[in-house]
């Protein structure tokens, strides 16, 4: 150093100048000045806070933050496992739990101060209705879960899209902007919601589609739902019913058979009701009807083969082609005069072949007929001879009238049996009295008209007529053992002998004692009238005893003749020992029989 810098040098006070110690040499004023100076660059903190902090040191197991206060604090390095690339001078968000540790260290947590802000931050975005970013981090029973400010939030299934979502798991370990709906603090759930996103960004597509949709607008969709009726395709926004029977020409069970979820397809407005919003689309309309392909050699007479797609109570429906059906009606699936139940003939799936009856290209109908490709039986020669008069056939009950039976002798042939002609003793009113339909009964023809397809017959017949043997054995003014069988206003039903049925008037059931017959009373009865054209007899049990007074009564009249003993027994002895051995064989013949 030179002389000349050494004069220019000021003068050291030597006198300002103690041993007393570090800072000891400063006025009172100059002290406070510097103490005022040191708090100002300190930071007022308080405890149960989030402030900035700024890093100052980092080891492999704490960093060191400099919040502004006296003294810095310490972090554990692993709540900073999320920034590996952490740096001296970062800016970081802590928790101050405590000014001061029994250590007198300032205690800082990362980990509560990113909770708080993450939950601040949740409350702002649902206040506010922000968008946020949200990271999918696993699925879980009815939804999602997601990260949002490193807080789990809950995304129901139902909140995730406008359309329904099959498989949640293409979901996991991707980003997703998600809106806040619901917190609830006391169990620290919030719930998010995907879909209030697109429903906002739809609105607007639907209003437009809305105002220019038209019957005959061909729009593209995607299949979002699928039920037995039909499908709903998304349209962008608004959905439409595609149901099934506009899906194909052809008949189909259900839409699964042809078409599949998340499938794009093409369709038509077919209707649009404005008010309700319904929107009914075509998809086979887009296409060239079968019926306009249909060969020009079929007509009326051809054969055709196709498949049975529909079996209903009037008939069944053969599909030749998709798209092309016509109805085999039950009366053309058999000969028979009997309308049965399709399905004993045909069932779904069955491959048929058959004639067409009608054919109309311009109302796209068609009938077809099983029968005609079998030989109409009452065209056949033998029939003359095989149902002659008095041939014996057995046959089965299929219908049953109030005036008779129709019996099936074999398929396509069918006779009729009278209510009159099944049975000689007994009076039928109902044949349901008699038999029951899908019983076997034997009869024999008692006529054949074979241009009128008509065939009467007899059960009856098959037997002799025994009110030839009855018109003697139940002579006028025999008496027989009788039980009263019913009663009614004006008559009384009797049970003869034989199993055979008489008649009598309620007068005539008056007893002796002057008290009247009941049903189930078996009493002695007198034939009064007897009648084989009409099968009636009619009985009198007051007659029985009437009579036998009548001897008191004429030997008061000493004038009058006296009867006849053996005349007047003759016709109360009954009948002959002739006609008993006739009824004893009829019986039998009536018990083998049945």
């Amino acid at each position: 150093m030179s002389k000349t810098q050494q004069r220019e040098l000021p003068a050291f006070d030597w006198d300002r100048a103690d041993n007393k110690g570090f800072g000891s040499g400063y006025s009172d004023a100059e002290r406070n000045r510097m103490l005022e100076l040191y708090d100002n660059t300190l930071s007022e903190v308080k405890e149960k806070e989030v402030v900035m902090g700024t890093v100052v040191g980092i080891t492999d197991r704490e960093v060191l933050l400099n919040i502004g206060f006296k003294s810095d604090g310490l972090v554990p390095a692993s709540e900073f496992r999320d920034m590996p690339d952490l740096k001296m001078g970062d800016e970081i968000e802590v928790y101050v739990e405590n000014q001061e540790d029994p250590n007198g260290q300032l205690v800082l947590s990362r980990k509560k101060a990113k909770v708080i802000t993450a939950w601040q931050k949740i409350q702002r975005a649902l206040d506010e209705d922000l968008v946020i970013d949200g990271f999918v981090k696993r699925r879980t029973k009815g939804g999602l879960i997601v990260d949002i400010f490193s807080i789990e939030a809950f995304l129901p299934g139902s909140q995730i899209d406008v359309k329904p979502i099959r498989d949640f798991d293409i979901f996991v370990g991707k980003k997703m902007e998600v809106k806040v709906v619901k917190i609830n603090y006391a169990n620290d759930n919030v719930v998010v919601s995907h879909k209030v996103l697109i429903e906002k960004d739809l609105e607007a597509q639907r209003a437009q589609i809305l105002n220019n949709l038209e019957k005959g607008q061909v729009l593209e969709g995607v299949i979002k739902n699928m039920t037995n009726f039909g499908v709903f395709i998304d349209l962008g926004g608004v959905d439409g019913l595609l149901h099934i029977t506009d899906i194909s020409w052809g008949r189909i069970s259900h839409p699964s058979e042809v078409l599949h979820l998340d499938q794009k397809v093409n369709v038509v407005v077919l209707d649009f009701d404005e008010d309700k919003k319904r929107i009914s689309l075509g998809m086979k309309q887009l296409q060239a009807h079968p019926w306009d392909a249909l060969a020009d050699d079929i007509q009326v007479g051809s054969k055709v083969k196709g498949k049975i797609v529909n079996v209903a109570d009037y008939g069944a429906f053969l599909e030749i082609m998709p798209g092309v059906e016509g109805l085999i009606h039950v009366s053309e699936m058999s000969w028979s005069q009997h309308l049965r139940n399709p399905q004993e003939f045909l069932k779904v799936g069955d491959e048929v072949e058959a004639q067409v009856l009608t054919l109309d290209r311009n109302d796209r109908k068609m009938s077809l007929g099983i029968k005609q490709l079998a030989e109409d039986p009452w065209t056949r020669p033998e029939l003359a001879t095989k149902y002659a008069i008095g041939t014996r056939h057995k046959g089965v009950v299929r219908n049953l009238t109030n005036f008779g039976l129709f019996l099936e002798l074999e398929e396509g042939i069918d006779g009729l049996v009278h209510v009159s002609d099944l049975s000689w003793t007994k009076k039928v009113k109902h044949p349901s009295d008699f038999i029951k339909v899908g019983e076997e009964l034997e009869v024999i023809v008692l006529e054949l008209d074979v241009d009128n397809r008509r065939l009467a017959l007899g059960h009856k017949q098959l037997e002799e007529n025994p009110w030839d043997t009855f018109e003697t054995v139940f002579a006028v003014g025999t008496i027989h053992r009788c039980t009263i069988l019913s009663k009614n206003d004006k008559m009384a039903t009797l049970e003869l002998p034989y199993g055979i049925e008489g008649f009598s008037s309620l007068k005539n059931l008056a007893k002796e004692d002057g008290s009247f017959a009941e049903a189930g009373e078996t009493l002695d009865f007198k034939v009064t009238e007897f009648s084989k054209e009409e099968k009636r007899i009619m009985l009198s049990h007051t007659k029985t005893w009437q009579e036998k007074n009548e001897p008191a009564k004429e030997a008061k009249q000493p004038k009058a003749a006296a009867p006849k003993p053996a005349q007047s027994n003759q016709p109360e002895r009954g009948a002959t020992l002739g006609d008993l051995d006739a009824l004893a064989a009829l019986k039998e013949q009536m018990e083998g029989r049945n």
